[in-house]
């Protein structure tokens, strides 16, 4: 029997600590899955490992369309068609403004340029619990507290830092040869960004969309604070139905509607994550 090298101890090191990181983070997604197929009467058995004896979509049912937000019984699916109407303007304004704003100031240095991304940058680093008092004393002003508005201009200025960091640094890293000789050839401003940026900004634009999308989707305290009441995200009413006192508490609803609501974020990057990790390869947070 061979001895193993030091490399091989080392990659076998290298594949139990990956095994155990996985099986460390998937567990609690095992537990939520098998809970949300059983019955309240297995549930009290008090087996959260095992497998459900008697699979049913009860809980799920549920959790969709019956369970209680508060005074509503409607389940989360209010909620879930709240959370795309905020998304989709809130994910795809910022991506437009962050290139627009990452092309000006990467290739074009305007005037008070680097001031601006400056300020930019510093707006990344201030706790959104101290903005969110000022900005509700703003919107009120303009009329556009408690509206779909609202809450998207909201989660526009506070992806704006990122985004802008995100599109600058990838346009930074293209071949300035490219943008050189399109303005020779006489292109201008939106003629260069709509025709050569914006095509060749496919991977950092995964990479930026996948980030947004998490993280409006998964947001709760400003949909909480300037969605108003006809507008609560997915999340807000996923922890209205958790944390509602009055009958008994039904964990395998609890779990099935906590496992819809982070559904789409899931479905996102399973589905865009070799794109992501391309994007990130081809410079998008150098």
């Amino acid at each position: 029997m061979s001895r193993l090298t030091p490399s091989r101890w080392a990659r076998v090191g290298v594949y139990a600590f990956l095994l155990f990181a996985a099986a460390f983070f998937l567990l609690p997604l095992y537990v939520m899955l098998t809970t949300s197929f059983k019955s309240m009467e297995e549930i009290r058995l008090g087996q959260i490992f095992a497998l459900p004896s008697a699979v049913t979509l009860g809980a799920w049912r549920g959790a969709w369309s019956e369970a209680c937000t508060g005074v509503s019984c409607e389940g989360i699916r209010g909620g879930f068609w709240n959370s795309v109407a905020i998304t989709v303007p809130s994910v795809v304004l910022p991506l437009l403004l962050g290139a627009l704003n990452g092309y000006a100031l990467s290739w074009w240095k305007p005037r008070g340029g680097e001031w601006l991304f400056g300020l930019l940058m510093l707006g990344a680093f201030i706790p959104i619990q101290v903005m969110i008092y000022p900005l509700v004393k703003l919107e009120a002003a303009l009329g556009l507290y408690s509206s779909l508005a609202g809450i998207v201009v909201v989660h526009i200025v506070f992806a704006m830092p990122i985004m802008t960091l995100l599109f600058r640094n990838y346009y930074a890293s293209l071949p300035p040869e490219l943008f050189k000789a399109a303005r020779v050839d006489g292109g201008g401003f939106w003629h260069i960004f709509g025709r050569l940026a914006l095509p060749m900004s496919g991977p950092m634009l995964i990479v930026a969309a996948i980030m947004q999308i998490t993280g409006v989707w998964n947001d709760y305290i400003l949909g909480l604070t300037f969605a108003g009441r006809d507008n609560l995200p997915m999340t807000v009413q996923l922890n209205n139905v958790i944390n509602t006192t009055t009958g008994e508490r039904l964990y395998n609803l609890n779990m099935a509607a906590t496992i819809l609501t982070s559904a789409v974020p899931l479905l996102v990057y399973l589905i865009s994550g070799r794109w992501f990790v391309r994007g990130i390869a081809a410079g998008a947070v150098k």
